[in-house]
């Protein structure tokens, strides 16, 4: 019990750490759920699995898995992976599949290990590593299904593990879309030896990390106690709520009467507003949480927060993407 709530409290973080308080309001009971206390059945349909994804399959056919385990209509996962590497794979179910374009853009974090085609010195090596910090040009591989012009990517951290040989372990932490294999080709030129790719594995995309993940046959399992027993333990430690996902962005807090309106798509007025986070600025993307932490949409704050605590009514947030389904909260709004 003392797990869930941390994990409950984790979804928006402490209110009077992280929050200014526009005004204070109340969460009616009868309408919506704490995502942890969600009813099984929509617990799954508004969830993400974070799979640990072997070596042979392709990310789709992973992804088919998953959705054929569970028995749902829908799943997409956030970022592909090639069929020979390995790690982090997150999968969203359902009504979850609303956040996967967001979740493809986040950052990525690999183990990598890179072949020389020549002897080199650990000197060089390191010399050559070096250049590689920051934004660096990319063209993306032949067998990409991208269009093949450069385009800058961002490498935000690159740090060799070891070296023995040829054989150089690394681990980088980068912008989406940025490729490994290419990464190593490039280090190989510079190194002067030529280098290759030699294995591959993603230790880390947005907030999953190789710690949330679990196999194919251990979510298999797990829906099959569920099925046989009706005991949903160990499916909602395998499964979590798709505000998990979303728990790095910062948030504005609003009132239930202002919920189903986002819902149909109604941009975020100052009335709206209970809590928002100190460290918005204007520009910023925002994930428009309710009192009870579920997730109602995604969009661009218009204001600071600052200028959002002071204002008295005016559009604050631009909604771009509704996540929460309608009809959820009662209708508090004129047509």
């Amino acid at each position: 019990m003392r797990k869930k709530k941390e994990k409950e409290k984790n979804l928006t973080g402490a209110l009077e750490e992280l929050f200014l308080v526009k005004e204070e309001s109340s969460t009616d009971e009868a309408y919506g759920y704490y995502p942890f206390n969600r009813p099984i059945a929509e617990y799954i349909r508004n969830g993400v699995v974070c799979i640990d994804k072997p070596s042979g399959p392709t990310s789709h056919e992973v992804v088919v898995w998953v959705r054929k385990i569970l028995e749902v209509s829908k799943t997409g996962h956030a970022g592909t992976l090639d069929p020979k590497v390995t790690g982090v794979l997150p999968i969203l179910i359902e009504n979850a599949t609303k956040l996967v374009k967001f979740l493809q853009t986040s950052d990525k974090e690999y183990v990598a290990l890179m072949r020389l085609h020549s002897d080199a010195s650990e000197k060089s090596i390191k010399k050559a590593f070096e250049l590689f910090k920051g934004k660096i040009y990319q063209r993306p591989p032949l067998k990409s299904a991208v269009k093949k012009r450069i385009r800058i990517r961002e490498i935000h951290e690159i740090e060799i593990l070891e070296i023995e040989g040829r054989d150089v372990l690394f681990k980088v932490r980068c912008e989406a879309g940025t490729y490994i294999r290419k990464l190593c080709s490039d280090l190989g030129e510079i190194i002067g030896t030529g280098a290759h790719m030699q294995e591959l594995r993603r230790t880390k995309t947005g907030v999953f990390k190789e710690d949330d993940a679990f196999t194919l046959h251990e979510l298999l399992d797990a829906f099959r106690i569920f099925q046989e027993t009706r005991d949903e333990t160990f499916v909602r430690e395998i499964i979590q709520p798709m505000e998990i996902a979303v728990r790095n962005l910062k948030k504005i807090i609003i009132k239930d009467t202002a919920v189903d309106a986002i819902c149909h798509g109604a941009d975020l007025s100052a009335r709206g507003i209970c809590f928002i986070q100190k460290d918005i600025e204007k520009g910023d993307i925002v994930a428009i949480f309710t009192l009870k932490n579920e997730i109602v949409a995604l969009g661009r704050s218009l204001a600071s927060a600052t200028e959002i605590l002071k204002a008295r009514s005016g559009i604050m947030v631009e909604t771009d993407r509704v996540i929460m389904e309608r009809g959820i909260y009662p209708k508090a709004w004129k047509s």
